[in-house]
């Protein structure tokens, strides 16, 4: 068989199925029971399915010893990156409900790569306890850190009880917010 140069329709085979398409995955959030995040996210990976778990690190102290430990960011939810029959797979474990819809809708809320790309930059590199707030921010300035852990990371300069923060918005959950001072910021353009 000859193929000729600008003839694509010799290069796929006649028998393709729709199935073996790439399919684009998408950001979810999972509700789940809690205090089972954990272990959900472990599960999540055995079945080869890419999810995120929030966990930040955090020095407890008591009179007689301190200790490092885990505490999840966003109890009873985790993230999970999947296309449709994924997301079909994941409602399939006894510790998943459902999942966070918009408000009158029935279709999960979609959390933008963006947002999610940024929320676990900040997670990764921050020195600083990020916290989440679920209240309404006033939209701050469009900014870059410069300086510090965070260099790189793009977001919001939103002023909170007089700290300055950089804030990372996600779609339904609020923003995520670390201290910052304004010398290692720079607004763009």
């Amino acid at each position: 068989m000859i193929i000729k140069k600008n003839d694509d329709r010799n290069l796929l085979p006649t028998d393709v199925i729709g199935s073996s398409v790439a399919r684009s995955k998408r950001w979810l959030v999972a509700i789940v029971r809690i205090c089972h995040e954990k272990k959900t996210g472990e599960r999540l990976t055995k079945m080869g399915i890419e999810n995120f778990l929030p966990i930040q690190q955090e020095v407890h102290q008591w009179s007689d010893r301190r200790k490092i430990v885990d505490r999840v960011l966003l109890p009873m939810m985790i993230f999970v990156h999947v296309d449709l029959q994924e997301q079909k797979e994941v409602l399939t474990l006894s510790s998943i409900s459902r999942y966070l819809v918009l408000r009158g809708e029935s279709t999960p809320a979609i959390i933008p790569d963006q947002q999610m790309s940024r929320f676990k930059f900040m997670l990764d590199y921050s020195d600083e306890t990020i916290s989440l707030s679920t209240s309404p921010l006033a939209p701050g300035e469009k900014i870059r850190v410069i300086k510090g852990p965070l260099a790189g990371l793009e977001g919001e300069l939103v002023h909170v009880n007089g700290k300055s923060k950089v804030a990372v918005r996600l779609t339904m959950l609020g923003c995520a917010c670390v201290d910052i001072p304004v010398g290692c910021v720079e607004v763009l353009a």
